[in-house]
């Protein structure tokens, strides 16, 4: 189990992606997904506003609003952490401290909730200084809204403003950070990222753990990506040589005797991942996924997906 500063709960080390709730998942599969989730051990949810508004006659919250039917049915909002985010660039808001107020207490409304655990600023946003954001999330966390203060998709340069200036002001910094990696996209979190959550003590909670599906195997061909909801993602994978990688965690997998997604979870946890986030539409895709937390990669295994990844770092 894991520990995120501000939160008081042991989290599970995957995080359960709410991204499909409201799009490829209905509310009745949504609720059998995270039922089988909690059962299974897992304690730990994200999602955002923004969830799902790229589906026909969304607008965003949808996600949020079924996570918070299945925690007031189930009553169990005390024993699962809950991550949401705030700032996406499609949904217009910025990170203006109005709009960063207003867009909590619409999610708080959503999920049904007095606190969000952990509370992202989803993209920086230029037009708003960092020492604004800082003054904005740091008033979140002393209100008692917000647990924790995580930062998705910003550069290393303003992730490093974000911490230098919440140190000045005395303040909270960043509990954690949410940036792209998996073993198809290393090179900007490796090289970039991975220092500055060293030096600040900022946990990393990776998002597209998976590379939407591809390192599943699920995706050998092109027949194979045709028609699916993030068929153009796997395609470039595809394209860009991602197989060879694919080849290396089954062949792992194989000799462990577990699936190829447990493999590239496991990966990153051996990267010093903290959780993982992955996602599913169906129940029966969640085993693989959990069993990450049982398996862990020794050097060589280690050694052995980076080299057949290293095209992607």
């Amino acid at each position: 189990m894991a520990r995120l500063a501000g939160i008081d709960l042991d989290l599970f080390p995957l995080n359960l992606g709410g991204n499909p709730f409201g799009w490829t998942c209905d509310k009745d599969a949504s609720f059998a997904v995270l039922d089988a989730f909690v059962e299974a051990g897992g304690n730990f949810v994200d999602t955002a506003d923004l969830y799902s508004a790229w589906v026909p006659g969304n607008s965003g919250g949808e996600s949020e609003a079924i996570i918070g039917e299945w925690l007031a049915a189930r009553g169990c909002r005390d024993r699962v952490a809950i991550a949401t985010k705030t700032g996406a660039p499609e949904l217009g808001t910025g990170l203006s401290k109005r709009a960063v107020e207003s867009a909590l207490e619409r999610s708080l409304h959503r999920l049904g909730t007095e606190y969000v655990d952990l509370y992202y600023a989803h993209f920086d946003d230029p037009d708003t200084p960092i020492t604004a954001q800082v003054e904005t999330f740091g008033g979140l966390l002393a209100s008692g809204r917000i647990r924790a203060i995580g930062l998705s998709n910003y550069g290393p340069q303003r992730l490093r403003e974000w911490c230098e200036t919440a140190r000045r002001l005395g303040v909270a910094g960043p509990s954690a950070i949410q940036p792209e990696y998996h073993l198809l996209a290393r090179k900007t979190y490796e090289r970039e990222l991975a220092p500055v959550a060293r030096e600040y003590d900022v946990a990393v909670l990776p998002y597209l753990a998976l590379a939407s599906g591809f390192l599943t195997g699920k995706y050998r061909t092109a027949a194979d990506v045709a028609g699916r909801a993030r068929g153009g993602a796997a395609q470039d994978y595809l394209d860009a040589g991602g197989l060879t990688v694919v080849d290396a965690l089954a062949r792992i997998a194989e000799v462990r005797g577990v699936q190829i997604p447990t493999i590239a979870l496991a990966w990153l946890l051996a990267k010093g991942a903290t959780a993982p986030i992955a996602s599913v539409s169906r129940v029966e895709q969640l085993p693989p996924l959990m069993a990450c937390a049982e398996l862990t990669l020794d050097a060589d295994e280690v050694a052995a997906l980076d080299e057949a990844s290293v095209a992607f770092a």
